[in-house]
């Protein structure tokens, strides 16, 4: 059995302080590879790396001024050295020459910092070859906000601060660097052996619960389970509640989707950590019941008159007649939130919790059919992009709101689901009605169906299509549908997930998958199918691939009577994260690598990567 250490060390294999930078459960500190030395950050909601500037270089020099570079880094600390051999030196400068900048849909992503120089070879050699015992330096935290050095007592340290100055200090017993909460930096003099145990410890209970999986999938599920603790940060409005945030690069919040999707993976190593996402995201619901989009340190983003300014501009680029809207439109997430309690539930039954949040569920469950359904029609709508989790999905490119078929699937699982959860945790309620409505909506999802074309159509402007399967025409209420929006999307393959899809549409669906020239690509699935003109690998919810969205149709394909291709397509998204070199926010589906503006380390695929490791294992 793989111990904590173990397990420790195999996730510090991904810690290049890249993709993946220092921090520690709780804290607002990052610490990205700086040239030979590093460069702090804090991580604050809806702000820039840039804008979060602490120190832009920590430089460690030995006692006759050289450079001693980052040699190795685990969970708990960054060792700043000499290395054993010159061809370790030449990888480090080689990999530092080719770090490229880039940006993240929110926020900048790790590397966005000034590049290393290519170059240093011969300065590397003639450092490999100084005589002497090899000095050694460690970085550690001192508690969330405050890092400690100690080691060689010779050492120096070289600060660099934003505004240009640079100071140097002995290293002597140990220094701690103390962030306040306005980004300065005060130097200390600090007992570093007793930070180094401490920071030590915080990760070895951490890695003692993490998931025991397949030999080939138990790396990438360290690593995964070390992005979720590092994702760990106290929100002031909470008190001492433990949020994990998709990201600490730019989404530092608790976005009710990936609340379900952290929670679900979660489950397998913390239920009780698990428990308290779904509790935060169903902390603050608005009077009517809608849950909010984003649990924040300054709040709650509940409508897009909350939307901060950054928020605004990217729709106003992106020609959104919604950027300012006359009126608030909720903002809130597909409603998933009775299948991750069930999940979580699975994995440590908790009673009393499950009744309080049920309640919650309900009422969302409701209002969604009673705010949300736009049009009158019976179907709900999405009245924003963020409503639906995939914003830039083409579906939006039409005219709002937008009734469209992943969001009938999901309402259908949804009251299926509380059903379920009524009859086992409630069992003198009725939960007829739920029921009554699941098939009402399922009803409603067929009229989507458009025969000729072999999938499911959304439709711009709300209204859904006529009377009939694959019919046009009228609307339910006699009145003409809104506009379809022919985007061969991943969101028509959703309809799986109700499990009860007539034959010859789930089976014409399964062969969409399949279809190499759609969504049966090498990679795993596209967002959007290949074929379609809006198909871009690059471009987010346009193309590339997303574990969310693989995971939720396998799970479709099983409830509709394909286990084994299930399983294939999640073999087939675990590979998809090995070779990508990690759990990024999304996946280029023609290479398998990381797409340009991914964010790195995210918390959804993270966790899903786990669930499906243990799924795979079970």
């Amino acid at each position: 059995m793989t111990d904590a250490a173990d397990l420790a060390a195999l996730a510090g294999r991904h810690l290049d302080l890249v993709a993946a930078p220092f921090t520690l459960p709780r804290s607002r500190v990052l610490v990205f590879r700086e040239g030979d030395g590093v460069r702090v950050h804090t991580s604050e909601y809806e702000k820039r790396l840039s804008e979060c500037r602490v120190l832009d270089a920590l430089v460690v020099t030995d006692a006759e001024g050289a450079v001693l570079p980052v040699v190795d880094v685990l969970p708990g600390r960054v060792r700043f050295g000499r290395f054993d051999s010159l061809d370790g030196r030449e990888d480090v400068a080689r990999s530092l020459s080719e770090e490229r900048s880039d940006e993240s849909k929110r926020g900048e992503v790790a590397g966005s910092g000034p590049s290393a120089a290519g170059g240093r070879v011969e300065e590397l050699r003639s450092l490999n070859d100084r005589r002497g015992p090899d000095p050694e330096v460690t970085l550690t935290f001192d508690g969330p906000g405050a890092l400690s050095l100690g080691g060689a007592a010779d050492a120096r340290v070289r600060l660099v601060r934003p505004d240009g100055s640079v100071e140097e200090h002995p290293l002597g017993p140990g220094i701690r660097l103390r962030v306040a909460d306005d980004r300065t930096v005060a130097v200390e003099s600090g007992e570093h052996a007793a930070a180094l145990a401490a920071s030590a410890s915080v990760w070895e209970d951490w890695f003692a619960t993490c998931p025991r999986v397949r030999d080939d999938l138990q790396e990438m599920t360290a690593f995964c389970w070390w992005v979720l603790g590092a994702n760990i940060v106290e929100l002031p409005s909470l008190g001492d509640a433990r949020a994990i945030v998709p990201s600490k690069i730019g989404y530092v919040g608790l976005w009710q989707w990936d609340a379900y999707f952290i929670a679900v993976g979660l489950r397998h190593g913390d239920p009780e950590l698990a428990r308290e996402q779904l509790s935060i995201a169903f902390r603050f619901p608005q009077p009517d019941g809608q849950l909010p989009d984003v649990v924040h340190e300054e709040g709650v983003l509940a409508t897009s008159d909350d939307l901060p300014e950054s928020d605004r501009d990217t729709l106003r680029r992106a020609g959104s007649q919604i950027a300012d809207p006359t009126a608030p439109v909720p903002l809130t997430k597909p409603p998933l939130a009775a299948w991750a309690l069930r999940k979580v539930l699975e994995a440590q039954d908790d009673p009393e919790f499950a009744r309080a949040q049920l309640a919650r569920v309900i009422a969302s469950q409701d209002w969604w059919f009673a705010g949300s359904d736009l049009d009158h029609d019976g179907m709900p709508e999405y009245g924003h992009p963020y409503s639906s989790g995939l914003d830039d999905s083409p579906v939006f490119d039409g005219p709002l709101p937008t009734a469209a078929p992943d969001l009938g699937a999901y309402l259908v699982r949804q009251d299926l689901e509380i059903a379920e959860l009524l009859a086992r945790y409630e069992p003198d309620a009725d939960a007829t009605r739920f029921r009554d409505r699941a098939v009402t909506t399922q009803e409603l999802l067929l009229r989507m169906w458009d025969a000729d074309r072999g999938r499911f159509v959304a439709y711009g402007g709300g209204r859904i299509g006529g009377g009939r399967i694959g019919g046009a025409g009228s609307g339910v209420d006699g009145s003409s549908h809104g506009e379809e929006l022919d985007s061969d999307t991943v969101l028509g393959l959703l309809p799986l997930l109700t499990g009860a899809l007539p034959a010859p549409i789930a089976e014409t669906l399964r062969e969409a998958v399949d279809d190499p020239t759609r969504f049966g690509l090498e990679w795993g699935l596209p967002t959007v199918a290949a074929s379609d003109p809006d198909f871009s690998p690059e471009r987010m919810w346009r193309g590339p691939i997303w574990v969310n969205t693989s995971m939720l149709v396998a799970e479709g394909l099983e409830a509709s009577g394909w286990p084994e291709r299930a399983r294939e397509l999640r073999e087939q998204t675990v590979a998809l994260v090995i070779h990508g070199g990690g759990p990024h926010e999304y996946f280029n589906p023609r290479t398998g690598l990381k797409a340009e503006t991914a964010t790195t380390a995210f918390g959804w695929s993270a966790a899903l990567f786990i669930d499906l490791a243990v799924t795979l294992t079970g």
